[in-house]
């Protein structure tokens, strides 16, 4: 299922969507670039979550005080890595959603609260995904987490919302409508797909799966309470 539009008229251009998603497009054509030139997995391992490094900088922090340098230049790894993806089909997943979820809730929350939702929900989750398997040592990276909070507030804002989407049939693309709630789920099921056309990140590639799904769920979770209170 594509989605491509939602039935909810909106009064004000999104902005902070079209950045969004312009500066999404721009890094990961700079990480194509970076994999040209073999530079790739340096750069990710140096901007990507990496739990095991993060949870080490802070264990080591209580020892030695100067270690909190190192703690806050790995933190920042949390907004940035929001910003980095590891395939051709988790951007494109990501921002597909951005752009049909996305600009419904920046018209209705504004520019300002939009960006600073969008921004919290991709740092909360990624403290998720840190908790989940502190251990680990291969890079987190992408949107997903930011992406499932705003498909969880929409939801909760506009349950009866119908989305114009497209089935691919083989060669056949058959036009028809869908319930938001049903992206609920369909979300869930196109991680499974989102290692169609991989960049090379060696050794260990990016985003361990199941870790992804605790992103994934914690994100529509904070999503739907954020819209809950907003309603107050």
């Amino acid at each position: 299922m594509i989605p491509i539009n939602d039935n909810i008229h909106i009064r004000h251009r999104p902005i902070i969507n079209y950045w969004l998603i312009g500066i999404n497009i721009a890094i990961f054509l700079w990480e194509i670039q970076l994999e040209l030139g073999d530079k790739l997995a340096e750069f990710i391992f140096s901007w990507g979550i990496i739990p095991a490094q993060i949870t080490g900088a802070i264990t080591s922090a209580f020892v030695n005080p100067a270690a909190w340098i190192v703690v806050c230049w790995r933190l920042i790894c949390l907004p940035l890595g929001m910003f980095l993806h590891g395939s051709f089909s988790q951007i494109l997943g990501n921002l597909l959603f951005l752009w049909v979820f996305g600009k419904t809730l920046e018209n209705i929350l504004g520019h300002k609260r939009y960006l600073g939702f969008y921004l919290l929900s991709g740092i909360l989750t990624g403290i998720i995904q840190i908790l989940a398997e502190p251990s680990l040592t291969v890079p987190l990276i992408g949107a997903n987490g930011a992406i499932a909070s705003i498909l969880g507030a929409y939801v909760m804002k506009f349950p009866q919302a119908k989305i114009d989407s497209i089935l691919p049939l083989i060669f056949v693309y058959i036009p028809v409508e869908l319930p938001a709630f049903v992206y609920l789920f369909w979300w869930f099921i196109q991680q499974f797909f989102y290692g169609i056309g991989s960049l090379n990140i060696p050794p260990v590639g990016v985003n361990q799966f199941s870790i992804a799904y605790w992103a994934q769920a914690g994100g529509l979770l904070i999503g739907a309470v954020f819209m809950r209170f907003q309603r107050r």
